[in-house]
């Protein structure tokens, strides 16, 4: 019997069931014990091995995501945000957005929980077998500025050009030159109309010409964002301030 359970778990290893291969010998000792039917058993096994590659890829799409911290919709306070409504954020969550390759602009100061909420929706749509792409605006740049030199710059523009999802973090952070705000142009033309967006800024889109400093680039960037969009503007006091951590405690 030892010998055909090896046999077994090779030819399920062969067949790459790999997972299954790893639970077999246990499911066959309940199996001893409950007497399920054959059809009852490959089922558990079949179960287990569906079960256990999509977890494997999910843990795949959050690693290529880059997310900087794993936070959900849950995390996000509603109650703390007067400018979006909980069915506002119910239809945000249900991402018919996305399928129709919207871009969101999420417009805020510092703290009020625009990346948070960007995070929390691209967890959401790799939860339901979405592509997902997270990545701040200086490092874009940088990217953008070594794609022709660097395989590694070249393999993560790759990636986000054929994602479901791009989440461009803190637009307009910084000035860019207009050699960088053209690469950006050219990136945006890429994602139009096939990439839902997300942007997270705490400029008004009317301001971003000032850190960009080509009117005509900024006008055809504006162009392909604004044409299908959604502007969320948060408001309120730092979240990170209001709720910051002290070695004092409360005395």
């Amino acid at each position: 019997m030892p010998g055909e359970l090896e046999q077994l778990k090779d030819y399920m290893t062969r067949l790459h069931i790999t997972e299954a291969a790893a639970v077999v010998d246990e499911i066959l000792m309940d199996a001893q014990v409950k007497e399920p039917s054959y059809q009852s058993f490959l089922m558990t096994l079949m179960e287990h091995e569906i079960k256990k590659r999509e977890e494997k890829q999910l843990g795949r799409l959050y690693k290529l995501a880059s997310f900087p911290e794993c936070k959900t919709l849950d995390d996000f306070n509603i109650d703390e945000q007067e400018s979006l409504s909980k069915k506002q954020l119910l239809q945000l969550k249900e991402l018919l957005w996305l399928e129709q390759a919207y871009t969101l602009i999420l417009l805020g100061p510092p703290g009020v929980g625009k990346t948070l909420l960007s995070i929390g929706l691209g967890m959401e749509a790799i939860n339901r077998g979405y592509r997902v792409s997270f990545v701040r605006m200086d490092d874009l740049i940088h990217l953008l500025k070594t794609e022709e030199i660097s395989r590694n710059s070249r393999a993560k523009i790759k990636r986000m050009v054929s994602s479901d999802l791009v989440i461009i973090d803190d637009l307009m952070f910084m000035a860019i030159d207009r050699h960088e705000a053209n690469l950006f142009f050219q990136l945006i033309n890429k994602l139009y109309g096939q990439t839902s967006i997300i942007i997270t800024s705490n400029k008004n889109p009317e301001d971003w010409g000032d850190i960009l400093g080509d009117p005509a680039i900024t006008t055809a960037i504006l162009d392909r964002l604004i044409h299908k969009s959604e502007v969320i503007h948060l408001t309120g006091d730092s979240y990170r301030i209001k709720h910051r951590q002290t070695i004092f405690g409360n005395n």
